[in-house]
């Protein structure tokens, strides 16, 4: 195949803000991008890709998965009961179903034995299917703390350096730190109950600052929240205000994190529709409207979706992307502010925005074409036909997904 292609649809959306060129066309070379512009402007140069009807526009961006996550350990023996073998064959498994969901740039957030690095380079190499992964490998949390069984335990400030450290080693592409308790780690502290001090959180920034790399930090807990923005966290993550009693947004606290610039993944998946007989009707509104106080107030938002867990017993699927898009919908927020946060914005946070995020000449070939306008109907999203990974096609929607995201 000639690495010269010319894509053409009815609407490109180039992912800047309120860009759209009716009847354009995109023109990759190889894994980059050599331009975007009305039909015609590329020439007639290699493969012309003719897609009437459609939208093509940046691949998107899941800022918080879990590959390869396991809430099932065994509380006898304090391990996970899934080997390494074969949680990095789910993990290949889910990296498709991520891709058939058009998602082309993944931030694991959390896995254990660096196996998340083995896939983002099998991946890069072209020995699996999926998208572009960037990698925390071990989370950092106190002995016994949330995701503890991970492998990134440190209570002092020398324990945080060396796993800090360790990660980088490996080759993590950022640093995750539990800086609050979380709610599926048996035995570890609630979710409103903080893990680590400012003090605690500054060092993991000081250590992903010396290799050039951010931060993201899961907060629940209000305290935690503040000290993830004082301490110069890249992005937070979750940032749910949650007390013993459920939500409770703290108007103060949100315009501190607006005020600071810091990104928030607000974790907002499809799963809401389905839990809330299990969670209350209530529970669900409270967290929604949180998240539209956060954008009212200025905050940055970005989309994740936390997949590979269940929500109150329902599996938060790997392919289930635009469901997490849709309950930004259900928020309040419009279908080009949601396109902007899954993409460019996202990008941006995760520290790749010079990389992919856009459709710009000299970025990577990272897109998806939809049947459809998004702009308008953002279930079209559903509706892939193409996905192009640093210019290679790796649409799988057609492949039937045969195992859990999960155990």
């Amino acid at each position: 195949m000639d690495a010269m292609r010319i894509i053409r649809a009815a609407k490109v959306l180039t992912g800047r803000p309120g860009e759209v060129i009716a009847e354009g066309e995109v023109l990759v070379d190889g894994d980059t991008i050599v331009s975007v512009g009305p039909r015609g402007s590329a020439g007639e140069v290699g493969e012309i890709v003719e897609l009437p009807g459609h939208t093509v526009l940046p691949g998107m961006i899941d800022a918080h998965v879990h590959l390869g996550f396991d809430d099932k350990v065994d509380p006898v023996t304090r391990r996970s009961q899934e080997s390494d073998r074969h949680l990095l064959l789910r993990m290949a498994e889910n990296a498709r179903k991520l891709v058939a969901a058009g998602v082309t740039t993944a931030r694991d957030l959390g896995a254990r034995g660096f196996l998340d690095l083995a896939l983002r380079d099998a991946i890069e190499e072209g020995l699996a299917v999926g998208p572009h992964i960037v990698a925390a490998t071990r989370p950092i949390t106190i002995t016994g703390g949330h995701c503890w069984y991970m492998g990134g335990e440190a209570d002092d400030e020398p324990a945080i350096r060396r796993v800090a450290r360790e990660n980088l080693r490996a080759g993590a592409d950022c640093l995750k730190v539990m800086a609050s308790g979380g709610q599926m780690t048996p035995g570890a502290p609630p979710s409103w109950v903080p893990q680590y001090t400012t003090e605690h959180l500054r060092v993991v920034v000081e250590e992903a600052a010396t290799r050039g790399k951010g931060v993201a930090a899961h907060a629940h807990a209000a305290v935690s929240i503040q000290s993830a923005v004082e301490a110069g966290v890249s992005t937070i993550e979750h940032c749910s205000f949650f007390t013993p009693s459920g939500h409770r947004y703290d108007a103060k606290l949100v315009d501190l994190v607006a005020a600071g610039g810091t990104y928030v993944c607000p974790t907002v998946h499809g799963v809401i529709w389905r839990s809330r007989d299990v969670l209350g009707t209530e529970t669900i509104e409270a967290w929604l409207r949180g998240v539209a106080t956060m954008r009212d107030a200025g905050v940055r938002l970005i989309a994740g979706t936390d997949a590979g867990f269940a929500v109150a017993g329902i599996e938060n699927r790997m392919d289930g992307y635009v469901g997490g898009l849709e309950a930004f919908a259900e928020a309040g927020f419009g279908n080009a502010e949601i396109i902007e946060l899954a993409t460019v914005r996202a990008a941006d946070a995760i520290g790749l925005g010079a990389v992919t995020g856009s459709l710009e000449a000299g970025k990577r070939a990272d897109l998806i074409a939809v049947a459809g306008d998004p702009l308008d109907r953002l279930a079209d999203l559903r509706n892939l036909t193409l996905v192009l990974v640093s210019g290679r096609a790796v649409t799988q929607a057609g492949v039937d997904t045969v195992t859990s995201s999960i155990r």
